[in-house]
């Protein structure tokens, strides 16, 4: 089975999807490198270079023609679920799996992670927390279409293993 992790940036979706296809071995394909492969840009360049709309449209096309394996864990951008139909069709080929957490949580976490995300570099304290709940506003809609909503807080690989499990057998 494909699992796609969707949410925000910094709540877990590579860190956990890493785990999670550890544990269920399986391959874990993150969605921003198999874009940066395809078209030989990381994903700031090709963002600055050409734009967010034409980002965009990369990033459907890398997500919906990917020829991914039948089983693997797949983390997805922060808006990949936002744009176009990508929601419906990661629903259409896997599992979905929003992982669910506050802006403050959010904020914490990505005001100490190694990897400095562009977007974020002029927001700090509580002015980061304000940007990211703004953000959340408008991409939960999207988010919540997906088949399992769970709280990252406390999250662990076992305890998203258990609940994919319990998705799967209803």
């Amino acid at each position: 089975m494909r699992i796609f992790l969707v949410g925000f940036m910094g709540s877990g979706k590579t860190t956990l999807g890493r785990k999670l296809a550890f544990k269920l071995s399986c391959p874990f394909i993150d969605l921003d490198h198999v874009f940066e492969e395809q078209t030989g840009k990381n994903v700031p360049q090709y963002f600055e270079e050409f734009g967010e709309d034409t980002f965009r449209e990369m990033e459907k096309q890398v997500l919906q023609t990917t020829d991914f394996p039948e089983n693997a864990v797949i983390a997805t951008g922060g808006g990949a679920p936002c744009f176009f139909d990508n929601m419906d069709w990661m629903n259409a080929n896997g599992v979905t799996v929003y992982l669910s957490l506050p802006p403050a949580a959010l904020a914490s976490r990505l005001e100490t992670a190694a990897e400095v995300r562009p977007v974020l570099q002029n927001h700090k304290g509580e002015e980061l927390v304000e940007f990211i709940t703004g953000k959340l506003a408008e991409r939960e809609p999207f988010y919540k279409k997906a088949q399992l909503v769970v709280k990252g807080i406390s999250l662990n690989t076992e305890k998203l293993a258990l609940k994919i499990s319990l998705y799967q057998r209803r």
